[in-house]
């Protein structure tokens, strides 16, 4: 099994990444094999609600010159995802944004790509808007139908300067509980598959509040 991790941060080794490497650990501890890409720091356009992804359905965003495609298929292959993000103005910082908003349509129009893979979101802030960007991660894998890992806090890590989250001794703890929750949650759905049938995927239904 394997998780693919993406950190949103424009630093490489900030306090992101740390956060994301502490619930790695504990992936890696139970042979789960993990890999953090950096997105944060990456020239990434938003979407431009073209629908061409709709349209072709091909798995790709028709958007060129940057990583998301290639992104889109290591999600596609992945058995978990995890989303990493620095609190900017109480939200997900500006390139994580877009590169999810993006992501997450093509998967979604492509037969819900990550539908019942494992999901789980990781924030770290300095002070305040940590729970409104973990809601805002949470709501990609939420419409995605994937399925979430908890553990005994909000996924949120505090710290300022890179590398002080680790002196957040509740905050490590939530990243390692997480982990191990991950891991477990990957295995069961690991030894479920060709056991347990799942529900049949819906085609989406949209309805329109303006009559």
């Amino acid at each position: 099994m394997n998780v693919v991790a993406f950190n949103g941060s424009p630093n490489k080794e900030g306090n992101t990444w740390h956060a994301l490497k502490m619930v790695a650990a504990e992936l890696e501890q139970e042979g789960i094999e993990t890999e953090i890409i950096h997105v944060g720091n990456k020239a990434v356009r938003g979407c431009i609600a073209c629908y061409q992804c709709v349209k072709n359905r091909n798995e790709q965003c028709v958007l060129p010159n940057d990583e998301v495609n290639a992104w889109i298929q290591k999600m596609k292959r992945a058995d978990g995802i995890i989303l990493g993000s620095p609190v900017h103005y109480a939200s997900i910082g500006g390139t994580m944004k877009s590169f999810l908003d993006r992501a997450f349509f093509v998967t979604g129009v492509n037969d819900g790509m990550l539908r019942h893979k494992v999901g789980a979101s990781v924030v770290a802030v300095r002070r305040s808007g940590g729970l409104p960007t973990f809601d805002q991660l949470n709501n990609f894998l939420n419409y995605a139908e994937m399925l979430l890992p908890t553990s005994n806090y909000w996924n949120v890590i505090h710290g300022r300067t890179p590398g002080e989250v680790v002196q957040d001794l509740e905050g490590v703890q939530i990243m390692r509980v997480l982990g191990k929750n991950m891991a477990w949650l990957l295995k069961l759905v690991a030894h479920g598959k060709g056991t347990i049938t799942p529900p049949e995927r819906e085609d989406k239904t949209f309805f329109s509040f303006i009559h």
